[in-house]
């Protein structure tokens, strides 16, 4: 497709015209030489001698290359250019940190597979993740990690294999073996500062009560919910065991409710498995796309013929001049 840029340039197309008729004539006095002779020299050169201006003319031709020398810069100066075919980009309308729990109980071989065989419950959870993770094209997302501290294992990314690679190196232990789920919900809001987008969403899993955490998780996603952060809770661990060891399936709730969210319990990897395919269903994904057309200029074909021209005509001119006089 073609177009001009700035079409506006093309009222000025009648300008010469303009100046033709309504501006005086340039008048240039010069000084001259008398000589008693110069009916003689007049005579010798072929001239033949008038009173008055004189005034320089064009031929037709040189007439016809300025009006169409100008017509070819008027139409540099609209920018004339080529529209190619629309490319839509999308972009990513929702952030999502990814919370996991990597505490010490998480080594528990108590997590059962499609055929009743035992697994690791971190392990359990990396292989559901990295089928939700691949779901979540064009979103960005982030990974944390905690236990007794909370850290960010991967900062947020559109690079969705790269964050399966942060997951892979996720390993039992590495943060503590204590459970800090205020502290990661703190982390994670902080982590959302940076996000450009109103839809803010963050999935907490854990299989231990809050032990060690600074803030407390009531207080955390009390924040969470004033940030517009809407958080969804996984339990993984046992509700009957004792000490750390026990998930506090109330606290999740409570923390899913204030924000707005859902708790869910999973027990075994079909059961989480289903968790998170929930998740994605609640939340599909979101994008904005935008649309682009990208442009070619052509300014520089018409400033090249106006050129052309102006050289050959300068050129026929002088060569005419000297066949003349010769």
């Amino acid at each position: 497709m073609f177009s001009f840029a700035a079409p506006w340039v093309f009222l000025i197309l009648p300008l010469p015209i303009l100046v033709y008729f309504f501006v005086p004539p340039h008048r240039e006095k010069v000084s001259s030489i008398r000589i008693p002779f110069f009916r003689h020299v007049a005579k010798a050169v072929g001239a033949e001698p008038r009173s008055g201006s004189v005034t320089q003319t064009r031929t037709r031709l040189q007439t016809f290359i300025v009006i169409i020398v100008w017509i070819l810069l008027v139409f540099a100066m609209a920018r004339p250019e080529r529209l190619g075919e629309p490319i839509v980009t999308e972009k990513s309308a929702r952030d999502v940190v990814l919370a996991l729990d990597i505490s010490g109980s998480m080594d528990q071989r108590d997590f059962k597979t499609a055929d009743g065989a035992p697994k690791q419950r971190l392990e359990a959870v990396k292989d559901v993740l990295r089928s939700f993770i691949a779901e979540r094209d064009g979103d960005r997302m982030a990974l944390i990690i905690f236990g007794t501290r909370a850290f960010v294992q991967a900062s947020f990314t559109e690079d969705l294999q790269s964050l399966n690679g942060f997951l892979d190196q996720t390993a039992v232990g590495m943060a503590g073996p204590n459970t800090a789920l205020g502290d990661a919900i703190g982390l994670g809001i902080r982590t959302f500062e940076s996000s450009q987008v109103e839809q803010r969403l963050m999935i907490v899993l854990s299989d231990g009560a809050d032990t060690s955490s600074r803030m407390t998780p009531v207080n955390a996603s009390a924040i969470a919910a004033d940030k517009g952060v809407v958080i969804y809770t996984i339990g993984v661990g046992d509700p009957n065991a004792s000490g750390e060891d026990r998930v506090d399936l109330e606290a999740l709730r409570d923390i899913a409710d204030r924000t707005g969210g859902e708790y869910f319990f999973a027990d075994d990897e079909t059961a989480l498995t289903d968790v998170y395919q929930s998740i994605d269903e609640q939340n599909p994904r979101v994008v904005e796309t935008q649309s682009y057309r990208p442009r070619e200029s052509l300014a520089h074909y018409p400033l090249a013929a106006a050129l052309i021209l102006i050289l050959l005509s300068s050129a026929g001119f002088h060569i005419h001049q000297r066949r003349r006089l010769a």
